[in-house]
């Protein structure tokens, strides 16, 4: 196929040049011409602004930093729309806004050009190795049509829903991996602090059932996507009991511990609404009652 890819840095150039060894044919552009020197090297063409891309192009990618580059790239008087032909693709594999890419969709729409949301998850090194996950929003036909073309770069490539979903993914993808980094820094230092070795301690968490994934994998579709916190694994008030032996570690050892004293105030208050003997799971029922949805499957 005729792919153009705009933004040829550290995540936008090894997905370039996985698409040009995949066999397609690439016309690249990038704020820096010596940016796309290797894709060049290995047979892309170079066009001197994103219209030029888009107008060379069956599907137009975009690696960016964030949504103001992405609006004036898709949007701008050189941008990609201004090239763009009826039936082509456009595909942001940014971090960006939601609201803005459906934006983008909608002004596409007019001049029937598709838009899909897809970004990518794995950092340079997976996007070095060809590894990433992929997460992708917008029609499921179009998706359809150039999932080969996202195979080239991603091993995980998946559908997520209608335009913006990709990237509402991402953002909570993003969300939960630094919180979780934020949480681990408290129990590393008080660990340490405490007397015990950071590997070891790391190989706590990577042989327990956090490092087997037992949320995500077990917990998340079996125990809360299905409703059932009555069936009783881990009661509760274990749980409160085992979260406030935490924190009073950490002030034994005077270690902050700002997200592990938010998390025992969570379980206090399920314990206040009389759910202690119920599983530990329900405290998720409190951030749905405040968010008034709930996260059930259909």
């Amino acid at each position: 196929m005729r792919v153009g890819f705009i933004g040829l840095g550290n995540m936008g150039g090894p997905m370039a040049s996985h698409i040009i060894a995949a066999g397609h044919e690439v016309t690249v552009h990038d704020r820096r011409q010596e940016a796309a020197r290797t894709q060049r090297e290995h047979g892309a063409k170079w066009a001197n602004s994103p219209r030029a891309v888009a107008a060379a192009s069956e599907i137009t990618f975009t690696s960016l930093p964030g949504p103001t580059e992405v609006e004036a790239v898709a949007l701008g008087e050189e941008g990609i729309l201004r090239g763009s032909y009826p039936n082509s693709v456009y595909i942001d594999l940014s971090t960006s806004s939601p609201t803005l890419i459906r934006e983008i969709h909608a002004a596409y729409q007019e001049q029937n050009v598709h838009v899909l949301d897809a970004p990518v998850s794995g950092g340079p090194v997976g996007a070095q190795a060809a590894t990433l996950a992929v997460m992708v929003g917008g029609d499921p036909a179009i998706y359809e049509r150039v999932k080969p073309v996202l195979d080239a770069i991603g091993n995980k490539v998946s559908y997520v829903g209608g335009i913006g979903c990709g990237l509402i993914a991402k953002i909570v993808h993003n969300m939960v991996s630094n919180g979780f980094r934020a949480l681990l820094a408290e129990g590393l230092t008080v660990g340490v602090k405490a007397g015990v070795a950071p590997e070891a301690l790391r190989r706590a968490i990577a042989d327990g059932a956090m490092g087997q994934g037992l949320t995500l994998n077990h917990t998340l579709p079996h125990r809360i996507f299905t409703g059932d916190f009555d069936t009783v694994r881990f009661a509760l008030h274990l749980a409160r009991k085992d979260i406030g032996l935490a924190t009073s570690l950490g002030r034994e050892f005077e270690v902050p511990m700002k997200m592990a004293n938010l998390l025992e105030q969570e379980f206090i208050e399920a314990l206040a609404r009389g759910w202690g003997e119920r599983d530990s799971t329900s405290v998720f029922l409190l951030q749905e009652e405040r968010a008034g949805v709930k996260v059930r499957s259909s």
